[in-house]
């Protein structure tokens, strides 16, 4: 890759979209490039470098995934033996395994009602969304029991696992979203003074979903556990857990999933990979079996998700097939009918489509209204982004229209309540 046009592009599209610091790291042809740009901190103002570690958000469940793959492959945990026996607790979890976990088909909703409390605690009180296996609804809580397993099995702390199975045989230095010298996340630019730092807030029950600061050249390193080659996963294992997994479908997330590991398609490849989010940061990793290509990006502003879709289309004109976004075939607007309007619970988690002040119909998440609503004939909905005001991809309905049973709003699947 052009280091000197990368350096170009990166620069430039931070500067588009307000995101005070950027990193890009490409491997191809055994070599990685990496290119920086911005600042740390807005009001500090300390450049970042190569080594400047983001918080990355979700993509922490794929270093999770990765630790119990690597246990399974040591024999020191099975895919499909279920987590209460894992635990001594046969009742715990309803039968849900391993592979239910890593591949967010556990049924578990999105995340504890009470963050305050333990993990198993929540397990037992939380209410699927759908049997184990049924369907895929993202789940953090999901990746919270994933957690508990690793320390029962290693007698380490979640924090202390991954570190001496992954990170540090990756020659990784160890950082979490609260370190001091982890990268601020910024909101997005509202005025001449531009986006401003915020604080991450991630409960502890949380850290095997969300809890990792890496740079783009550590999440390289990550990505190239996953080339395919024999290393800390042993063939089959890989193999296993890159599998897409049957039925599940994470509409608005990826056009597929494997055990921790999403698929992106385009015609006719497919990268492996993650995106994640913490506070104010966006974190997106990129893995091409068949180039033996990996790509990462960190940007620490709230914009950085649309930053990454400009930069995936730069990347492509380079000369890297990276998928781009998919947009949703144009469909028909249809009305809502009104048995479709009510609440559809996941976990606390509260989706209300109810009509809108001025006609039509609203969706309110948790008391955020979201309006103009508008059903397609193809079950999917789209609402009124706040901040460009255009209309956005926003879910689907499940179910015979009228009568649906389920909504599923980025990858989590919510009932009828």
């Amino acid at each position: 890759m052009p280091t000197r046009r990368l350096q170009e592009v990166l620069t430039g599209l931070a500067g588009r979209h307000g995101v005070p610091g950027a990193q890009l790291a490409v491997l191809e042809d055994g070599l990685t490039t990496v290119v920086q740009t911005g600042v740390e901190h807005q009001d500090r103002r300390r450049p970042m470098s190569p080594s400047s570690a983001v918080p990355i958000g979700s993509v922490t469940k794929l270093a999770t995934a990765t630790v119990v793959m690597a246990l399974i492959a040591d024999d020191d945990l099975e895919l499909d033996q279920p987590v209460g026996e894992l635990l001594g607790d046969p009742g715990l979890a309803g039968g849900v395994t391993p592979r239910h976990l890593l591949s967010h088909t556990s049924g578990l909703p999105s995340d504890p009602a009470d963050v305050t409390g333990t993990c198993l605690r929540e397990i037992r009180a939380a209410i699927p969304v759908c049997p184990p296996g049924a369907a895929f609804s993202y789940s953090n809580l999901g990746y919270a029991l994933v957690g508990s397993l690793i320390e029962v099995v290693t007698g380490m702390t979640w924090r202390e696992a991954v570190e001496a199975i992954l990170l540090r045989p990756l020659k990784i230095e160890p950082a979490y979203a609260e370190s001091p010298r982890t990268v601020s996340g910024h909101g997005r630019a509202t005025g001449p003074a531009g986006a401003r730092p915020v604080e991450q807030a991630l409960p502890p029950m949380l850290e095997p979903a969300g809890a990792l600061a890496l740079s783009a050249a550590d999440l390289v390193e990550l990505g190239r556990v996953h080339l395919g080659k024999p290393g800390l996963l042993d063939v089959v294992t890989a193999a296993d857990m890159h599998r897409r997994v049957p039925d599940a479908e994470p509409f608005g997330l990826a056009d597929g999933w494997g055990l921790g590991i999403a698929h992106y398609e385009d015609e006719d490849e497919v990268w492996l990979g993650h995106d994640g989010t913490a506070d104010g940061t966006s974190c997106q990793l990129r893995i091409d079996q068949a180039g033996a290509c990996v790509v990462a990006f960190t940007a620490n502003g709230a914009a950085g998700t649309d930053m990454w879709h400009d930069l995936v289309a730069e990347l492509r004109a380079l000369g890297l097939s990276l998928p781009e976004r998919r947009l949703p075939a144009p469909a028909r607007p249809v009305p809502i009918p009104t048995g479709d309007f009510g609440t559809y619970r996941n976990g606390a988690l509260d989706y209300t489509i109810r009509p809108g002040d001025h006609g039509g119909a609203e969706l309110v998440v948790d008391g955020e209204v979201f309006p103009e609503l508008t059903l397609h004939d193809d079950a999917s909905f789209t609402v009124r982004d706040p901040v460009t005001g255009r209309p956005a991809p926003c879910g689907r309905l499940r179910g015979t229209p009228g009568e649906a049973t389920a909504i599923e709003i980025g990858g989590r699947l919510a009932r009828r309540h």
